[in-house]
């Protein structure tokens, strides 16, 4: 077996990419605190880096959706793989929200807080609204629909994407004889954009210190003290979902969570650098296949989970709706979380591919509920780009725990290929 590659072919400490991201964020996090202004000005960095990433998530979805689906040629084997791919999002998505609701109840991070909305700036709050009412049930089904077909690719919105690489794929399952020939020119495509993706992810360290350098020169570390319990209340509310929900679905999927993580690794540590799951999206798809996980079940599981499997996000918002509630002192009874609950389990789905999509569902949720202040999400605003990072970090794990277990239901993998291949080094990701 060549499970271990000799020492002459083993990369040097310094060149692995995973350890280059967490030394460039330490670097960047010393270079905002000690030079607050310098690690403003590298903003650009990060930025630039997401907008290189996102350059080419829409032409590799469309490639390995097409390719996956029309590669699978049974109609009905899609419908039911998408229809089991639904039914788990749904169920993980509304646990999520039900535990946020669960937690910040029970440890009560905004009690105390007596915040007086007429301080804060509603101008704030009403700039996230304005997104959230363009986010309705209605508006979210027709922005499905591009208004061209390559305009689904300059928009940024991956249902776009995913709509149309579907309507492809079916037309090409329905081609005679040249279907074949069209699915090796996609494949080759695919083997293209995924070669820039491997030159553009090269400058992920550059980007986790412009990105980090920001953070803490912009807000430094200190103003974070009198919302640390929200925060601490999120991350450990998302280390618990992650450790014991997806556990759980992973134990009886025949894996260890904790192999799971270490597998993934080096994607965790890009998406925590950079508070985007889109950077390591290629990444996870292909590691998912050389997990044993059909390219097919991959390319429809993992880019439909980016819209409507949010965990992480999802536990935010209900935490956040409820600090917010008990921060402004306005009561909320048994009935009204309820209510709450139930909002938010449709605009959770209704903002996928809108920037700033936490910010911009909680907004909308607290519209749909009365009686929390709408200004009061001013309050956020400081903290929400380390709380995004969280909420990145939890959605990225939850799609990947997806497709495991999307790939075991539909018999496409063995427990025990899935434990042998969790331990064979994965090689370079190109």
């Amino acid at each position: 077996m060549n499970s271990v590659p000799p020492i002459s072919e083993r990369t040097p400490w310094y060149g692995i990419l995973y350890v280059q991201v967490l030394l460039a964020m330490g670097l960047g996090i010393l270079v905002g605190y000690f030079f607050p202004q310098l690690g403003v000005s590298l903003k650009p960095l990060g930025d630039g880096f997401i907008k290189l990433v996102k350059m080419m998530i829409a032409p590799i979805i469309f490639c390995t959706v097409v390719h996956g689906l029309a590669s699978m040629g049974d109609l009905k084997r899609l419908g039911r793989t998408g229809w089991k791919t639904l039914l788990y999002f749904e169920v993980v998505s509304s646990l999520a929200l039900l535990i946020g609701l669960v937690v910040v109840n029970i440890l009560k991070p905004g009690a105390g807080f007596n915040l007086d909305v007429t301080t804060l700036d509603p101008q704030v709050a009403q700039s996230y609204l304005s997104k959230a009412h363009a986010t309705g049930p209605t508006d979210f089904v027709m922005n499905i629909i591009p208004a061209s077909f390559l305009g689904a690719f300059t928009s940024g919105d991956l249902l776009q994407v995913l709509f149309i690489a579907i309507l492809t794929s079916f037309s090409i399952t329905l081609l005679p004889c040249k279907g074949q020939a069209v699915l090796r020119v996609v494949e080759e495509a695919s083997k293209l954009f995924f070669g820039v993706m491997g030159v553009v992810i090269k400058f992920a360290p550059l980007g986790a210190f412009g990105a980090m350098g920001y953070t803490v020169g912009n807000y430094g570390l200190a103003s974070l003290n009198k919302l640390f319990a929200l925060m601490a209340g999120f991350y450990l509310t998302a280390g618990f979902f992650v450790v014991v929900v997806l556990g759980l679905i992973l134990r009886f999927a025949g894996v260890s969570i904790f192999r799971y993580l270490r597998y993934i690794r080096e994607e965790l540590l890009l998406v925590l650098g950079t508070s985007s799951s889109e950077t390591a999206l290629p990444r996870i798809m292909k590691k998912m296949e050389k997990l044993g996980c059909a390219k097919s079940t991959v390319g429809l599981v993992i880019p439909a989970g980016y819209s409507f499997n949010l965990d992480g996000t999802n536990i935010y918002m209900t935490m956040a709706a409820v600090f917010l509630a008990q921060a402004t002192n306005t009561p909320m009874d048994l009935k009204q979380q309820l209510a709450l609950l139930a909002v938010a389990m449709i605009t959770s789905k209704g903002a996928s591919g809108v920037t700033g999509a936490g910010f911009v569902t909680l907004a909308a949720t607290l519209e749909a509920v009365p009686g929390i202040p709408l200004a009061s999400l001013a309050l956020l605003v400081g903290i929400d780009r380390f709380m995004s990072e969280c909420r990145a970090l939890t959605n990225f794990i939850g799609n990947g725990v997806a497709a495991i277990v999307i790939s075991r239901w539909e018999g496409e993998v063995s427990a025990e290929t899935l434990q042998k291949n969790l331990l064979e080094p994965v090689g370079p990701i190109s």
